[in-house]
């Protein structure tokens, strides 16, 4: 997969001390993107939109973890 047009930005739920952050990529057609900031060589993983809605639901039903 061609990730050279993906724009990245870091989510909103990402901590504010350089530590747990996330970035998302939501531009390309058909799929979005998340890596871990911290490691942007790293990969990414790729979900299908329907699926990253579904799991951004779900992660605001049951809300923070720690």
């Amino acid at each position: 997969m061609d990730l050279t047009g993906a724009r990245w930005r870091k989510s909103t739920k990402s901590g504010n001390n350089g530590g747990d952050c996330v970035e998302v990529a939501d531009n390309l057609p058909g799929v979005v993107l998340v890596r871990d900031t911290k490691d942007r060589e790293g990969g990414a993983l790729a979900f299908a939109p329907a699926a990253w809605t579904g799991f951004l639901g779900l992660a605001k039903r049951i809300g923070p973890l720690g």
